[in-house]
């Protein structure tokens, strides 16, 4: 089955998130409703960054067209978060997209303006409804390539999905975060401005989700990520966690 069928399958009554690597992720909820985070679904940042460590070395398993998102978020401009070969198709039906500020410069150049209220721009602190979704945007420290960069927590039926986004380890924030989210998602490539394996462990300890999922590793051979020392540490802080591989379901 391919991916597409996979999320649109997904039975009813559930939520399920959905890994499409990278650090993109889907959410379905109990009703059917699509939440896209971070989807990169195409090769833009080899021929963008005209550098051979980020060619794409997992496969796409998704085209832009093959599904009909309710809710898309980019938490901030870098190619592989905001998917500039991707993101237009992606705003083809009714969806309404929440992007960082700086986003809006990569709105212009893909003349995308005229889907006007359909496109938020969101910071820290702001909190919207749409659909399923009860959306609440939160501070990240992705360091100064991406001074606006936001995390999400998502909550839709019952549960909380909270999305670190691109962020390094920042502990004096942690009263600002979601405490004890029923998910999770966080990097561990340890490389720019990212946290490594053993720092995701430790926001893990601070927060105290139900469950980590790791991001953020096997794209590109320029952004690292140690998977197996995420296991090891982990494994040795007793702290549950979840490894998906890309396409793979967790019904919640």
């Amino acid at each position: 089955m391919d991916f597409a069928s996979k999320v649109l399958s997904a039975r009813p009554g559930n939520t399920h998130i959905f890994s499409a690597g990278q650090a993109g992720f889907i959410v379905k909820s109990s009703s059917g409703q699509l939440l896209a985070i971070d989807m990169y679904l195409s090769d833009c940042v080899e021929r963008l960054e005209g550098n051979f460590g980020f060619k794409r070395l997992l496969p796409k398993i998704l085209t832009p067209s093959e599904l009909e998102f309710d809710v898309v978020i980019c938490t901030h401009p870098h190619f592989d978060h905001f998917d500039i070969d991707s993101v237009p198709a992606m705003m083809r039906h009714r969806t309404k997209l929440f992007c960082s500020v700086e986003c809006r410069r990569l709105v212009q150049m893909l003349h995308m303006e005229y889907y006007g209220s359909r496109i938020e721009y969101v910071r820290p602190e702001d909190s919207f409804t749409a659909g399923d979704f009860r959306l609440s945007f939160v501070k990240c420290d992705h360091g100064e390539s991406a001074p606006d960069a936001v995390g999400v927590a998502a909550e839709v039926d019952g549960i909380t999905v909270y999305e670190a986004g691109d962020t390094c380890l920042r502990l004096d924030i942690a009263a600002e975060l979601p405490k004890s989210p029923d998910v999770m998602i966080a990097p561990i490539n340890g490389t720019f401005g990212n946290l490594s394996a053993e720092e995701c462990s430790i926001l893990a300890e601070c927060l105290n989700p139900g469950v980590t999922i790791p991001c953020h590793y096997g794209m590109f051979a320029h952004q690292y990520g140690d998977l197996g020392r995420f296991y090891e540490v982990m494994t040795q802080k007793h702290l549950p966690f979840r490894i998906m591989g890309q396409g793979e379901v967790f019904t919640i």
